[in-house]
């Protein structure tokens, strides 16, 4: 579906430009899309496939995909790749305990053809949280100075209260002005 859906935006030249959304379950990848589209706090559930919406910033739009975290469903991320220009990929900054599988499907998602020229935002998310770790701890953790093919930057945020995650956006809105490598 994530195909077919990128087919069409594609259709409507290059003022649209598509995000994609990832990470494990319970990151905070929906409240974030949420975040953008109402600028409060949604309740949300577990997601279940994708989740859509367009975001406009500073005369851009974006059109976000949230996709699913559970390992059930992360074998179908590939489906929603094609023409994706920025990978967000959310952390728990608070889930040491999961970050090797997170670190394992950056990783393995990179290597995907489909997204050589994507750029990778990562939102630390969580920050408000006093067991936290911070964004350069996790930078360090998922090794992102080893990718020297790929632009990259890591945002601390808190999806709740909305604090850094204006800061990805604007980085985001920057990136899209450029053309890939």
């Amino acid at each position: 579906m994530g195909l077919l859906w990128s087919k069409l935006w594609s259709l409507f030249g290059n003022e649209n430009h598509k995000v994609i959304i990832v990470g494990l379950d319970n990151a905070g990848k929906t409240t974030i899309l949420y975040q953008f589209l109402t600028n409060e706090v949604v309740h949300t559930s577990p997601t279940i496939g994708s989740n859509v919406e367009e975001i406009l910033w500073n005369n851009t739009k974006f059109i976000m995909w949230d996709i699913g975290g559970q390992d059930a469903i992360r074998s179908s991320w590939g489906s929603y790749y094609s023409n994706a220009e920025i990978i967000i990929l959310v952390v728990d900054s608070t889930d040491r305990e999961r970050l090797p599988v997170t670190k394992e499907e950056l990783h393995s998602m990179i290597q995907n053809e489909e997204l050589k020229k994507a750029r990778l935002l990562v939102f630390a998310n969580k920050q408000d949280l006093s067991d936290a770790m911070s964004a350069t701890e996790i930078s360090k953790y998922l090794n992102l100075t080893s990718l020297k093919d790929r632009i990259w930057h890591i945002q601390s945020c808190c999806a709740l209260t909305g604090e850094g995650l204006y800061n990805g956006l604007e980085w985001i809105a920057t990136q899209t002005k450029r053309r890939a490598p």
